[in-house]
């Protein structure tokens, strides 16, 4: 890493180029798909690639019951709920919103290792930041309900934001499991056991597995599963090996630049005066909630910190 110190800054801004794009993806996939089916496929692809470059790097795969229960947690927390929840919520609200609404992640992080964990302090700064970031996800949900006049477009924009909150959770648990485990076996185990859950309820909902015959629903999941699920997860994981969580979580500050950007352009979104207040309210709160000095210094510099 001393001698690559440009690594961590280029995965940074990759992978938030690569995850805020992939909103405009899940809402073309949407369009042709069940949600859990477009979820299903998209992390099935995703974990054969990984699962894939896992082999051909020589990493040894957990096999005990006590290794792969985390990993089991893990593809729970982390990748089939939030994916789908995402993907259902995207049925009912703009890509650009869902886009600023994950963006959260950071500040539901600090409510987890400050409020729960009481790992970190939450101090008046940081809880102006808080309020400043709900009161732009507030905007954005009463933005979404008067453009569609739809209760279900306030329950999309739950959805999403729940997801958010699932990340934060698994952040955490991924950095801990990162320690002892080599990180691209933890990010296989994570889409593997994710593949697993989202398929069970697939099946169980009855939701139609057909695959799309739509030329851009087939590039949605070629782009989701290669790009956003098998690429991202090397990406996130690198980072979070080599930052600690709250400072790879920073990645979601790109989400909403690059979602908003791509939803307005190519899917027509409306640009309003609410999209763009609440994305800045947003903005802002994650920045005071989480961004110090030394963050930017680790991001910038590629520091790898203890972890």
């Amino acid at each position: 890493m001393a001698q690559r110190p440009w690594l961590v800054p280029a995965a940074f801004i990759l992978l938030g180029l690569i995850w805020g794009s992939s909103f405009m993806w899940i809402k073309i996939g949407v369009e042709e798909m069940d949600p859990a089916t477009l979820v299903a496929y998209r992390v099935s692809l995703g974990a054969l690639a990984m699962l894939l470059y896992v082999r051909l790097t020589g990493e040894k795969v957990p096999r005990t019951f006590r290794e792969l229960m985390p990993m089991a947690a893990l593809g729970m927390i982390a990748t089939a709920l939030p994916f789908f929840l995402i993907t259902w919520g995207e049925q009912y609200i703009d890509s650009g919103t869902a886009a600023v609404l994950n963006s959260l992640t950071p500040i539901f992080s600090l409510i987890l290792a400050g409020v729960i964990l009481r790992t970190e302090s939450v101090t008046l700064v940081r809880t102006l930041g808080l309020v400043t970031g709900f009161a732009g996800a507030a905007l954005l949900a009463s933005r979404e309900f008067a453009l569609r006049g739809d209760p279900l477009a306030l329950i999309g924009v739950g959805a999403v934001t729940v997801a958010a909150i699932s990340y934060a959770g698994g952040a955490s648990v991924s950095k801990a499991m990162v320690h002892g485990t080599p990180r691209n076996v933890v990010a296989a185990g994570n889409l593997t056991f994710g593949a697993v859950y989202i398929w069970i309820f697939t099946l169980v909902t009855g939701a139609d597995p057909a695959l799309p015959t739509q030329l851009d629903s087939i590039v949605a999941i070629l782009w989701l599963g290669l790009l956003g699920s098998f690429l991202a997860f090397v990406l996130l994981y690198f980072l979070i090996a080599h930052l600690d969580a709250t400072v790879a979580s920073m990645v979601t500050y790109l989400f909403p630049v690059v979602g908003v950007t791509l939803g307005v352009v190519f899917l027509k979104e409306v640009l309003d005066a609410r999209l763009v207040i609440g994305t800045a309210l947003v903005v802002l709160g994650i920045v005071v909630v989480g961004l110090r000095y030394d963050q930017v210094v680790r991001v910038v510099t590629g520091w790898r910190g203890r972890g």
